[in-house]
């Protein structure tokens, strides 16, 4: 597949604008949907955002930003530290935790033990992850199948270190929204069910799931967190 092109610039005000809107949007499908719209954070996807851009994004309103890569979120971290609050939402191998986990607020993607084990020993105070779950059981996409999720969560026990605070799922790209609904409805049943099974270990109320494509039938079927990016760009 093809590496989409990085934004070397942004206009802050087209971003602002694009931001606004995307928040009215998200407003009206919880009022769909009986939520509270400050339920559902909009974090933005900075993969393909050159550091020197990052600016724009600050001087937008943007507060929340996800790295797929832990090189790219060390070098951005160290330009713009504090101004924004930082989550890593690609995948995350064991040997790239000591440079993520000081840094970022949450772990969208973790789906192996030995990740869990590294991070258990490297945080000081318990660090909020959440469980890659690939609900649609597609071929080479990351993610505990929902019928091994029990099975992986018996052995992230042992790590008391590791909260796991949610769910995350990386929808399927397709041209009708709608299409992936069902996923989204079934990871948060899968969140609610787990929340029961767990409930003296971890609840499971964080669903990062939504992307540009999909956000609003997102937000309509539970994400608390929405992953966006060029939606907000153009």
């Amino acid at each position: 597949m093809a590496r989409c092109a990085t934004y070397e610039r942004l206009d802050p005000g087209r971003v602002r604008a694009n931001l606004d809107r995307v928040r009215e949007e998200i407003a009206a499908a919880c009022v769909r949907a009986g939520r509270d719209p400050e339920e559902v954070e909009i974090l933005v996807a900075t993969k393909y955002v050159a550091p020197a851009a990052m600016a724009a994004l600050a001087e937008a309103g943007v507060s929340l930003v996800g790295e797929n890569r832990a090189q790219d979120l060390r070098e951005k971290h160290a330009l713009y530290g504090d101004r924004f609050t930082w989550d890593f939402i690609g995948h995350l191998q064991s040997n790239k935790v000591r440079q993520v986990l000081p840094v970022v607020r949450m772990v969208h993607s973790i789906n192996s033990i030995s990740t869990v084990a590294e991070i258990n020993r490297r945080a000081r105070q318990p660090a909020d992850v959440l469980l890659q779950v690939n609900i649609g059981k597609e071929a080479g996409k990351y993610g505990i199948i929902p019928s091994e999720v029990d099975r992986f969560l018996e052995e992230a026990a042992r790590y008391p270190k590791v909260n796991f605070s949610g769910l995350m799922t990386m929808p399927p790209l397709v041209a009708d929204p709608e299409a992936v609904r069902p996923i989204f409805a079934a990871l948060r049943g899968l969140a609610s069910e787990l929340s029961r099974k767990w409930r003296d270990t971890w609840q499971f109320r964080q669903l990062s799931m939504g992307t540009s494509n999909d956000y609003v039938i997102a937000a309509e079927e539970g994400a608390t967190i929405v992953r966006l990016g060029g939606v907000l760009f153009g």
